[in-house]
């Protein structure tokens, strides 16, 4: 899958103070270093669960930790055919992890960086010290060059490779099972994995010091998109809104609205189906900041398209149309005619947000202005900026949930879509239960469900209807 470049690559490292910067200087006043990362580089902070996570993916595959405590990690997701993230530690990329749909696993793909935090006691392969320089630029390991492997290693596994002294010198994937390796006397056991150098220098760090090392950056960032929503609203005199999802986007944006303009109502389109600590987000932070919300819909909609339609995939989301868009639309032609809402857009997300102005009206929802501060932001902005004013973000993000909205999302990973089957069985069972009447009714094939066909169009034995 081809890079998306979304937006500049700002990730930056200081190796003074163990934390991401997203400029050229650190606020201690040391330089900072670029780490190269693979587009779009929305990069994120890795949350405890996250690294829990991680964690045991890597214990599992090689016997041992990935991440020691009081480290900060940084996620990159990066295009796969589902989920895939790169993991920055030290300054560096160390490792991705890639869920295997089909397989319903998790697999590690370690760089040579990751020796500098793990110590593998599984999938080891021992190679002749005579064949280490050849090995650290790169070179596959063949067979002459075998010293030893761990039991159990099979064709396809991620190896740590070492030398006679068990000092790490690259990282690859087995081209062959131990026991075949154990009969070769010729032919490649490794492929080396080859990546662009990166220095990777551990320390310890919190995300105070993070955001403290940011203070002008954020200050800078905050700035220009408290300015730009004064210029929107002084423009345009039209009733202003934040339009809050429960997300972390939305909330940043709000708390810079309010430093702009004062106190503007939230406008929340309920589907009926999101997940409760959505709900309990919006209370908590209309309480927190005394604001009103004004609320849309309910799940009627869905749930009657659905009779007709079946379930939204990912490239025909009816959902957002009958469930936000339109309900939208008649609550601002009801209450105020037109508005002014200020939204959490950002063009990291997507191309379509990346391409987006920052200043439109949705073709659906006309009577809607919509103007977005923080479009040039990535999600680390947005978190330093969040830990820095102590906003009430939702608890979701802590429970390795990285996009908020309808908890049955098409356009959510699959590996998503597992971690909200396991932690929210209740939510799974209802749309599960849906989605068992639509194969039924259409005689769809039984991994129609366990294998996420009915996110795709095609696959979910409806028609193409359009909707006004």
């Amino acid at each position: 899958m081809r890079r998306s470049y979304l937006g500049k690559l700002v990730l930056r490292w200081c190796d003074h103070c163990h934390v991401p910067v997203l400029g050229s200087r650190c606020e201690c006043g040391a330089e900072t270093r670029q780490v190269p990362i693979t587009p779009p580089g929305d990069i994120r902070p890795a949350f405890d669960a996250d690294i829990r996570h991680i964690n045991a993916i890597f214990r599992d595959y090689f016997g041992s930790d990935l991440i020691p405590e009081g480290h900060l990690a940084i996620l990159n997701k990066i295009p796969d055919a589902d989920r895939m993230e790169e993991i920055i530690l030290g300054g560096s990329v160390v490792s991705a992890i890639r869920y295997l749909a089909d397989e319903d696993r998790w697999e590690p793909i370690p760089r040579l960086s990751a020796s500098r935090f793990i110590q593998p006691s599984t999938r080891r392969v021992i190679v002749d010290n005579g064949a280490v320089e050849s090995i650290s630029q790169g070179s596959s390991v063949l067979a002459p060059g075998l010293v030893g492997m761990d039991e159990g290693i099979l064709e396809g596994d991620e190896v740590f490779i070492l030398d006679e002294g068990e000092r790490c010198i690259g990282v690859g994937r087995a081209k062959v099972s131990t026991e075949e390796a154990r009969a070769m006397q010729r032919g490649m056991i490794v492929r080396t994995r080859k990546n662009v150098p990166s220095p990777c220098i551990p320390g310890a760090a919190t995300w105070n010091e993070a955001v403290e090392a940011n203070r002008t950056i954020l200050d800078h960032a905050e700035a220009e998109a408290v300015r730009f929503v004064r210029d929107v609203a002084a423009k345009n005199r039209l009733p202003a809104n934040v339009s809050y999802s429960g997300g972390k986007d939305s909330l940043a944006t709000l708390l810079i609205v309010l430093k702009a303009i004062g106190d503007v109502p939230l406008l929340f389109a309920d589907t009926g189906l999101e997940f409760e600590e959505t709900y309990r987000n919006i209370e908590e932070v209309a309480l927190r900041y005394d604001l009103e919300v004004i609320r849309t819909g309910s799940a009627d909609p869905f749930w009657e398209t659905f009779a007709v339609e079946g379930p939204p995939a990912v490239d025909k989301r009816w959902c957002c149309k009958v469930c936000k868009l339109l309900p939208v639309r008649e609550l601002i032609s009801e209450r105020w005619e037109e508005c002014l809402s200020f939204i959490g857009q950002r063009k990291y997300e997507s191309f379509a947000r990346k391409n987006s102005p920052r200043v439109w009206r949705n073709g659906v929802v006309g009577c809607q202005l919509s103007a977005a501060p923080i479009q040039h932001w990535t999600a680390l902005h947005v978190w330093l900026y969040l830990f820095r004013e102590n906003a009430p973000y939702n608890a979701l993000y802590e429970q390795r949930i990285d996009r908020i909205g309808c908890y049955m999302c098409p356009s959510s990973d699959m590996a998503v879509l597992k971690t909200i089957r396991e932690e929210f069985p209740g939510l799974w069972a209802t749309w599960r239960a849906k989605l068992s009447e639509w194969q039924t009714t259409n005689d769809l094939p039984c991994e129609w469900i366990e294998k996420g066909l009915w996110r795709r169009i095609g696959e979910s034995g409806h028609e193409d209807h359009s909707y006004s």
